[in-house]
């Protein structure tokens, strides 16, 4: 791309101006539209790092049936786990996807009327216009919630009637491109991050596209006849089905003499296409009864596409053309058009997301069949990770074991065998393929195990945190050439605390020997020598305390356990890890045993636990209202959870001063 940008409407905001208009010119408008404008705020799933990551956003959508059908884009919601709804009356409710279409970026949601003040309420209801009929100039409102704020309108005018995206057509989603299909209605109506799925509208209250993009500060909307067609399909249906030949157009070359038509770019070997015997440079001009007008720009390569993709599936097609002037005709039987990128799936126990590998994808690759499972990501550290050779992203897997591997159905199969009652990680023989080259590879497929701890021996211990009284130190403090060390902190409970010590003693001597140190490098002195002593010992201290010596008798205790020692648990289903709490926490957060609770040592990005948000180092305290005081209250707590599977869960934690109430609402 050159001298634009493009973005989805979730993304950057656009920075043109609004027209002037005066309220009683929109108010129709508002009046038919603006009940039915609603929000939407997302948590949606895509496959990165081995891991099905979440993410939540926010978008727009339009109630365009009584039974609560919402209309917004597949960038917003085709991929949602969860979905809330705010009404235009502020009202809030879940909802659920009923279909949506990558190659349109169109989605259809249903709100769940349960959660309504009044379930068998009337829902306001926008209508749809004509598209066709609108001309550039064309004054339009642009509804929207942007930045997941309150809806919002904003006033411009129609620009373009059969925008594209300059170059390759654009925008992607689920590698489908979009421009393929939709020519929008280009327009200058403010936009914002947070516009995508609402409605363009004109002066009498018909939704007359679906905003969908931005073209530097020009806005895009799926023109409305064609996304009327869509969300009645995917209301009665749920999915769209399409009809393909295996064909490539392009414009007619400058230099054709052609009055009518549009040039084959090729044919997918072993399509219907290919079969019927159209070449590379032949010309369509007709598909049964319909005249194809001569094709000279990008821009009409959507409508000729439209042609092959509605027709039936199973339809027999009369295609008439030339080839080096002479005319030529073509009878042809569509077939079914498969996804360009099926939906990926999280394999954890491989460390890895996968999915389905398609015809078109085979071919692509000079594969006889489709029949593999593809890699789409990997987890680094996880058992495909540190496998030797270790298969990467676009790998195939095509036997586990003695087991072809056809589907990621087969892959969950094979992987539910493998293991059933296993404790430990098994190793499995893995057939795949990268780069056209076959490998095998041994995967230990399974949970990562936890490395066991060797538990330290337990030595005699001072509860005390120390810094060196270094040369410069000793200068500062007025009491130069002085060895020792500094007491920078008390653990709590602690022998030493009980003893009298306290921060900012200077610790001289030890049972009446000086403490030899003054250099950074002498840090672990006082420490060591009191490794060497016995646990049931007491030492004898001689300290300065402002410009007092005084001397202490403090009784020795065994060592705590080190922070890597402490008891762990990862909790999959939600996505964190806690682990109990130890004497480094209590001295840095100045708390004594009398806290219970549990810390959280990790909370994995946008996972279930930080989109409640949870976050590293709070302290659990309770789990749905039960007190936690340790790793094993937590694993028995969340093993019910896992079978019960509620909607809501809450956390009681304390975060720094503070403490606070936490929902978490996975999608099981």
């Amino acid at each position: 791309m050159k001298s634009f940008y493009f973005f989805l409407l979730g993304c950057l905001s656009s920075v043109s101006l609004a027209s002037a208009a005066t309220p009683s010119e929109i108010q129709p408008a508002l009046d038919a539209v603006y009940p039915a404008l609603v929000r939407i705020h997302v948590v949606s799933e895509n496959g990165s790092a081995g891991r099905m990551q979440k993410n939540r956003g926010s978008g727009s959508g339009t109630i365009i049936h009584p039974d609560g059908y919402i209309l917004t884009n597949h960038h917003v919601a085709g991929r949602a786990t969860r979905m809330t709804i705010r009404l235009a009356d502020r009202q809030e409710c879940r909802a659920t996807l009923i279909g949506t279409d990558p190659l349109s970026d169109l989605a259809i949601l249903k709100l769940d009327r349960s959660d309504l003040r009044d379930p068998k309420a009337v829902l306001p209801v926008a209508r749809f216009g004509d598209s066709d009929k609108l001309k550039v100039g064309d004054a339009v409102l642009a509804m929207g919630s942007p930045a997941g704020l309150s809806q919002s309108v904003t006033k411009g005018v129609v620009a373009n009637t059969e925008m594209i995206a300059p170059g390759s057509g654009g925008l992607s989603l689920d590698g489908e491109v979009v421009g393929e299909l939709v020519r929008w209605i280009g327009h200058d109506a403010v936009i914002f991050p947070g516009n995508s799925g609402g409605p363009l509208v004109n002066l009498s209250g018909e939704i007359i596209g679906v905003n969908e993009v931005g073209i530097g500060s020009i806005g895009g909307a799926i023109p409305a006849n064609l996304a009327k067609s869509i969300a009645e399909t995917l209301i009665k249906e749920g999915r769209i089905k399409r009809s393909t030949i295996g064909l490539s157009v392009q414009p007619l070359l400058k230099t054709s003499h052609a009055s009518a038509g549009i040039l084959v770019a090729g044919t997918i070997a072993d399509s219907p296409a290919a079969k019927a015997g159209i070449l590379a440079g032949d010309i369509i001009t007709a598909i049964n009864d319909k005249e194809i007008p001569a094709a000279r720009a990008p821009e009409d390569m959507p409508l000729f596409n439209r042609i092959i993709l509605e027709t039936p599936i199973g339809t027999t097609l009369t295609i008439r053309g030339t080839r080096e002037d002479k005319a030529q005709t073509w009878t042809i039987v569509t077939e079914e058009r498969e996804p360009m990128q099926p939906r990926e799936k999280e394999f954890l126990a491989w460390g890895i997301t996968a999915r389905n590998l398609t015809r078109l994808q085979a071919k692509e690759m000079s594969r006889a069949d489709a029949d593999a499972a593809v890699i789409q990501s990997v987890r680094a550290g996880g058992p495909t990770a540190a496998a030797k050779p270790s298969p990467q992203p676009g790998s195939l897997i095509l036997k586990v074991n003695d087991s072809p591997i056809r589907t990621i159905a087969d892959l969950e199969a094979i992987t539910a065998t493998l293991t059933k009652d296993a404790t430990e990680p098994v190793s499995a023989l893995v057939t795949y393929e990268h780069d056209g080259k076959s490998y095998l590879t041994v995967i230990d497929v399974g949970m990562e195990q936890d490395e066991d701890q060797a538990a330290l021996a337990r030595k005699a211990w001072l509860g005390v945190s120390t810094q060196v009284i270094s040369k410069d130190l000793a200068e500062a403090l007025g009491i130069p050439g002085q060895k020792g060390m500094r007491v920078t902190g008390i653990y709590p409970g602690s022998q030493a605390e009980k003893a009298g010590l306290k921060e900012g003693d200077l610790l001289l001597k030890l049972d009446g020997e000086i403490i030899n140190a003054s250099r950074p490098e002498d840090t672990d002195v006082l420490a060591e020598a009191i490794r060497q002593m016995s646990i049931s010992g007491e030492i004898s201290l001689e300290l300065r305390r402002d410009k007092e010596i005084l001397s202490l008798k403090v009784p020795l205790e065994r060592s705590p356990a080190s922070t890597s020692e402490l008891q762990e648990y990862k909790c999959e289903t939600l996505e964190f890890s806690a682990r109990d709490i130890g004497k480094e926490d209590r001295l840095r957060d100045k708390s004594d045993e009398s806290e219970k609770g549990v810390l959280i040592s990790s909370v994995t990005n946008a996972g279930w636990a930080a989109l409640g948000g949870l976050q590293n180092r709070d302290i659990l305290r309770s789990i749905n209202g039960k007190p936690v005081d340790s790793i094993e209250t937590v694993k028995t707590l969340i093993e019910q959870i896992n079978k019960d599977k509620p909607t809501h869960i809450t956390f009681f934690v304390r975060r720094g001063i503070i403490t606070r109430l936490i929902e978490l609402e996975p999608t099981w």
